[in-house]
């Protein structure tokens, strides 16, 4: 299997050889299982109640991958809690109306119900009304996400089209890609197009 790489260049040459290698070796070695994925709802794992939604038509023709920058989490109880966590500081620290990702990945293999689908998110400025921002929990500038939380992806991708969603030309990117921004990770980032390649 090839898999094509994304280009980035607020990165030094040295260093994306040194990804592009372990990019390589990682993707081949995680298995690509789809199917519709477990997705946690809002009430699940303890949402607040957003103070305002902005609702949009569907389907959409951009979907934004970030990185939550914080410790991962491999179980359900700590996936949840620190699914509440980030929407505590989206909705106190950046005075958000709610959590800002349309969903949220964890390395327990499931999906957190951010905003969801239809709504309006809050996570790439100029991109937010015609994108679905998904997030996956942990740091990935030098690592990248479990087989478990990549084969989530790839399954909400699958049902995003699958449910007409998202377009069938839709565009893969980080949130780099778009924003002057370290997110979704160096190592993430180069994995972004395989996603797109298993699910699409």
């Amino acid at each position: 299997m090839v898999v094509p790489l994304l280009e980035n260049r607020n990165t030094p040459h040295h260093t994306n050889m040194f990804y592009v290698q372990v990019t390589f070796i990682c993707v081949l070695l995680v298995p690509c299982v789809l199917g519709d994925p477990t997705i946690v709802s809002r009430s699940e794992w303890g949402a607040r109640s957003p103070r305002s939604r902005s609702y949009r038509r569907l389907p959409v023709s951009e979907v934004i991958i970030h990185h939550s920058d914080t410790p991962s989490c491999y179980t359900s109880s700590s996936c949840k809690a620190r699914v509440r966590s980030i929407q505590n500081h989206h909705m106190n620290t950046n005075r958000w109306s709610d959590i800002g990702y349309n969903f949220l990945v964890g390395e327990d293999g499931r999906v957190y119900e951010g905003r969801g689908w239809n709504k309006v998110g809050a996570h790439a400025r100029g991109y937010n009304s015609r994108s679905v921002g998904i997030c996956m929990i942990g740091d990935f500038m030098s690592s990248i996400p479990n087989g478990a939380a990549l084969n989530a992806v790839r399954g909400l991708l699958a049902m995003g089209l699958s449910q007409g969603k998202l377009t069938s030309y839709y565009r893969l990117r980080g949130h780099s890609d778009v924003g002057a921004t370290s997110c979704p990770g160096s190592t993430l980032y180069y994995i972004l197009s395989s996603l797109k390649l298993l699910s699409a």
